[in-house]
C-alpha cells in the first residue's frame, strides 16, 4: 500500500462516517446539544470539514473549497471566511445551522479535493517540511495525519451525539 492509498483509505472512512452520522437528520437533531455548552452535530461536521479543507488546501497551495466553490456564501455563517472553528465559543457553536444535505455537499467536495491532492503524493513528499514554526518542524506527512486524526475524533463525537438522540 502506498502512502497515497493509505491516506485515501483513512479519509474515505471519515467520509463514510460523516454520511452515516448525517443520514436522515433534521435541523432539530443537527443542533441538539446534550449539555448546555456541548458541540452540535452540525458544528462538529462543519468544523472537521473546515479543518480538512483549510489544512489540505494550505499544503497543496490551492484555494479552499469553502471559498472557491462558494460554500462560505451558501452557509451564510456570521464568521470570517477563513474561520474553521478552533477556539469557538459556545455561542459561536450554536450559530452553525445548516441542513444535512449542505453539510454533506461541502464534505464531499472537500473530500474530492483532498483525494485529488493526495493521489499525486509519493513517499518522499511526506518528508517535506510544510510548517517551520514548530519544533520540530511539521512535515507534510505529519500534517496529513493530523488532519485524519482531527476528522476521526470529531466524526466520532458527532456519532456519539447522534446516538444520544435515541
Amino acid at each position: 500500500m502506498t502512502p497515497a492509498e493509505l491516506l485515501t483509505d483513512a479519509l474515505d472512512r471519515v467520509e463514510e462516517s460523516v454520511e452515516a452520522v448525517l443520514d436522515g437528520l433534521d435541523e432539530t437533531a443537527l443542533t441538539h446539544r446534550p449539555a448546555p455548552d456541548a458541540n452540535t452535530i452540525a458544528w462538529l461536521v462543519w468544523h472537521l470539514t473546515r479543518v480538512q479543507d483549510d489544512h489540505v488546501a494550505g499544503v497543496a497551495g490551492i484555494e479552499q473549497v469553502w471559498i472557491g466553490q462558494g460554500f462560505v456564501d451558501r452557509f451564510g455563517l456570521p464568521f470570517e471566511p477563513r474561520a474553521h472553528g478552533y477556539g469557538h465559543s459556545s455561542e459561536e457553536v450554536a450559530q452553525v445551522r445548516a441542513p444535512a444535505g449542505l453539510l454533506l455537499d461541502y464534505h464531499r467536495a472537500t473530500h474530492r479535493q483532498s483525494l485529488d491532492f493526495i493521489a499525486g503524493l509519493g513517499e518522499a513528499d511526506l518528508d517535506e517540511v510544510v510548517d517551520s514554526r514548530w519544533d520540530p518542524p511539521v512535515t507534510l506527512g505529519v500534517r496529513l495525519v493530523s488532519v485524519v486524526n482531527d476528522c476521526t475524533q470529531h466524526v466520532g463525537q458527532a456519532a456519539y451525539v447522534r446516538g444520544l438522540l435515541g
